[in-house]
């Protein structure tokens, strides 16, 4: 019977190692600015699970308009039901959905507003979506290059009308961003995903898009048995003014869905 070499033994020794570094994250989770010996910032990939696993947050857009919608919990009967912490104001012409955590959310969203407002004041015209996007995805893209910070755990949705047309964007903690026709993010985002490929038209009208929309955050609430509560935001292309729908107006479009059997 052959014995093994030292070089043999050498060999084996390099490829156990091999496998150890490729099978866990190791020590090349503790630092931001350190890739993994097979490409991955494991810190951003748990940034991205901590969106994965939150409230579904959705964009669509239409022919006469855009809409975001959110899932929204009431924690307590005591909690204010008209407060909401998933979807917010950036101009008059543009909202943003976000899920992740929320307090990270509001610094990026209130940076977001000054950069809308900066461009009034020095354009004297209301700031492109992308351009905002895009702006919000530099600094997520920061967080995750250098020492001593985090990336940032929420991701955005940004949907607004502009000089362009309707447009929408999706930002997540990396800093890439993409345009979408549609788009969902968050744990419902298979269920919703589903649904947007089966229903979506280019020609859709507003109402039908919201209708749309209630569905969707609807079916993805009631497939993890939880309360359907929901918020809707609406930038029609002929006002190019957000609204936020009331709680009676979006219980009045479940009915309509529930009623409907679909």
């Amino acid at each position: 019977m052959r014995l093994p070499t030292e070089q043999t033994k050498l060999v084996s020794m390099r490829e156990v190692m091999s496998l150890s570094i490729f099978a866990a994250p190791g020590a090349y989770d503790r630092a931001i600015t350190v890739f993994s010996p097979d490409g991955r910032l494991f810190q951003v990939e748990y940034a991205l699970e901590t969106v994965n696993r939150g409230a579904t947050i959705l964009g669509i857009i239409c022919s006469e308009g855009v809409i975001l919608g959110a899932e929204e919990k009431i924690e307590t009967k005591l909690q204010d039901p008209n407060f909401t912490w998933k979807l917010y104001e950036v101009d008059d012409h543009l909202g943003a959905a976000v899920v992740g955590l929320g307090s990270d959310a509001r610094i990026l969203i209130d940076q977001a507003r000054i950069y809308s407002q900066s461009n009034r004041l020095m354009y004297d015209e209301a700031i492109d979506v992308e351009i905002v996007t895009k702006r919000i995805g530099d600094i997520k893209q920061l967080y995750t290059q250098h020492a001593g910070v985090r990336p940032f755990g929420v991701s955005i949705i940004f949907g607004g009308i502009d000089k362009t047309g309707n447009r929408l964007f999706a930002t997540d903690p990396s800093g890439s961003y993409r345009g979408y026709k549609a788009v969902a993010v968050g744990i419902g985002r298979e269920t919703v995903e589903g649904i947007l490929k089966e229903d979506y038209r280019e020609d859709m009208d507003l109402d039908y898009t919201i209708k749309l929309a209630v569905k969707c955050l609807t079916k993805a609430l009631e497939a993890r048995g939880e309360p359907k509560r929901i918020k809707i935001i609406v930038i029609p292309t002929e006002t190019k003014k957000l609204k936020m729908l009331t709680d009676k107006e979006i219980e009045a479009y479940q009915k309509e869905f529930e009623g409907s059997g679909a």
